[in-house]
């Protein structure tokens, strides 16, 4: 990697030789000896090769020849170093900004199964993004207030981040929260998290083509890009500590077996083993058909020196709270987090202008299968967004208590790993097909096996028309003795569960929705007992995708820290 303004070593983890170093030279750095013209890019000379690439050059041999002896001289200090077993000066630094990705008035708000037109703005939807550099390597994490963010926009940040900072895609990672008060960040030829309506063609992942971009699509990838480097702009020299919180009340598995076979149907004229999100307090309750994971890990970045908070990045696995009313935008308990973990450090009260202001950051964990419904008991109506500040006060108060334990590091060492893994897609059966296109060619309306019977049909001929097979993005990060395992699926809370006890760090934990959005990850066992979550078109991935992206991100991960091994696995 390359950075602006600054040069970099990079000692060899063998034979304690220097295997490369880069230099990006800037007019303060090069005292003059480059032309103001080829200081809008990094250069990158390998000393292997002695040669400029990322198509800067210099302007003339005298300018080539000041630069090389420049090289020269580092490379004799840095290899006078590595005989003398000196470990180049090295310091970490971090920088945090937020934008606003609050959508116009009349964007469609998604997170049913019938999109409304946004009315009226509760609070504002904002990417929030976290840059740390430990001085040989830099990284970003990024969280939008979305219900999902297809690979498309993703792949648009990341390519504008490079473009603005040099940051490479792979070192950059971005997630939505899953607020179900946000607009579509979708198109119209996208199967996006509400992808149920009939749309057009699609991109070979199943999202929509760059060239159908919509502009909202296109604010979004720009704020997150400019986010980010304004986060890079706020860079400064920090410490950095992690730590975790429990809660289990605000957690629950929305998924039940249920003695009612009538409350079990799915709308392919079958009937499940389990039904997702059943009538709170019924009689026909058995048991819940999946854990929790009530853990809240967060990393604390703060300046150094003096202990001012930079940044806080948590994620819990909760899906959402919800109770907003149609129409009105809102960035659900996740903002509210933000906001209050805020208070309670006392960030929100820093002097405007003194410093960068602080900036928390919420992702989803592990919910494709916990919400915050405790179906024992019977719901009590509330006032809309009672519930939203609720969770959000006791998440943050939780973490504000363990907050206190945190002990700080001085320097960690930040890693990633980044892989494209291709799996095929679940595909309907040729009898799912046939009783589709007959549900669609009768009247609409009158009894039926299944509500969503004809949301289904639809969805059922669409997933009949997707490719072969798909191409997953998945990312592992080390920020120190933390593994940060990201994918763009709705985890269920047993494949989180099993990837954080089976990473062969002492501490690790998932981000859901991140660089892209590919539906929902039932478990094998899960898929077997059916549900929501493993219907066609809510489920996009085959039924062994859960196994196959867990032993991926646990072997990316094993890389980054070669000296421990990976778990057994204990789940199926």
């Amino acid at each position: 990697m390359t950075y602006r303004g600054t040069v970099y070593r990079r000692a060899a983890s063998h034979a304690g030789t220097f295997g490369r170093v880069s230099l990006i030279l800037r007019s303060q750095l090069a005292c003059g000896l480059l032309k103001d013209s080829a200081l809008t890019k990094p250069i990158n000379y390998s000393l292997s090769s002695i040669k400029v690439t990322n198509r800067t050059k210099l302007r003339s041999s005298r300018w080539y020849s000041a630069a090389a002896l420049l090289i020269a001289l580092v490379t004799v200090s840095v290899g006078f170093a590595a005989a003398k077993g000196v470990v180049p000066a090295r310091g970490f630094r971090a920088g945090a900004a937020v934008g606003d990705i609050t959508p116009d008035l009349g964007a469609m708000i998604i997170g049913g199964f019938s999109p409304t037109p946004a009315k009226h703005i509760r609070d504002p939807l904002q990417v929030r993004a976290l840059v740390l550099d430990d001085g040989g390597q830099r990284l970003a994490i990024v969280v939008c207030d979305n219900i999902g963010l297809p690979r498309e926009v993703c792949d648009e940040a990341k390519r504008l981040t490079q473009e603005l900072t040099g940051l490479e895609p792979a070192w950059v990672l971005i997630a939505a929260t899953h607020t179900h008060s946000a607009a579509s960040a979708g198109t119209e030829t996208s199967l996006g998290p509400n992808g149920g309506r009939p749309r057009g063609p699609a991109g070979d992942d199943g999202g929509a083509t760059v060239d159908a971009a919509t502009l909202y699509q296109r604010f979004i990838a720009r704020r997150v890009a400019d986010t980010i480097q304004r986060a890079i702009n706020q860079l400064e020299p920090a410490r950095i500590g992690w730590g975790s919180g429990s809660e289990s009340s605000q957690v629950f598995n929305r998924r039940w077996h249920m003695s009612d076979e009538a409350l079990r149907r799915n709308p392919f004229g079958g009937t499940d083993t389990v039904r997702m999100n059943p009538p709170a307090g019924s009689p026909a309750l058995v048991e819940p058909a999946g854990p929790i994971d009530p853990e809240i890990p967060f990393i604390s970045v703060q300046a150094a020196g003096s202990g001012r908070p930079i940044a806080l990045f948590a994620a819990y696995s909760l899906h959402y709270v919800g109770g907003v009313p149609s129409g009105v935008v809102s960035a659900d308990y996740f903002g509210a987090f933000c906001n209050r973990i805020a208070e309670l450090l006392g960030a929100d009260r820093a002097p405007r202008g003194a410093h960068p202001p602080f900036v928390a950051l919420l992702a989803n964990g592990t919910s494709g299968d916990v919400n915050n419904i405790n179906f024992r008991v019977k719901r009590v109506a509330q006032p809309h967004f009672e519930q939203i500040e609720r969770v959000a006060n006791i998440v943050a108060a939780e973490v504000y208590r363990a907050y206190q334990t945190v002990t700080y590091q001085e320097w960690v060492p930040l890693a990633v790993r980044y892989e494209e893994l291709t799996l095929k897609s679940r595909r309907p059966t040729p009898e799912m097909i046939t009783r589709a296109r007959a549900m669609l060619e009768r009247p609409a309306g009158g009894p039926g096996w299944h509500p969503l019977e004809r949301a289904y049909a639809n969805r059922v001929l669409q997933r009949a028309e997707a490719p072969e097979t798909v191409t997953l993005p998945l990312q592992a990060m080390r920020i120190g003795d933390v593994a940060v395992l990201a994918l763009p699926v709705e985890t269920f809370a047993e494949m989180g569960l099993d990837l954080k006890a089976r990473a062969p760090f002492p501490r690790a934990f998932t981000v859901s929705l991140a660089n892209g959005y590919f539906g929902y990850m039932p478990t094998v066992a899960q898929h077997q007992l059916g549900g929501y979550e493993s219907w066609v078109g809510t489920n996009r991935l085959e039924v062994q995708a859960a196994p196959k992206i867990t032993e991926a991100l646990l072997r990316m991960a094993g890389e980054m820290k070669p000296d421990a091994s990976v778990a057994p696995a204990t789940t199926h």
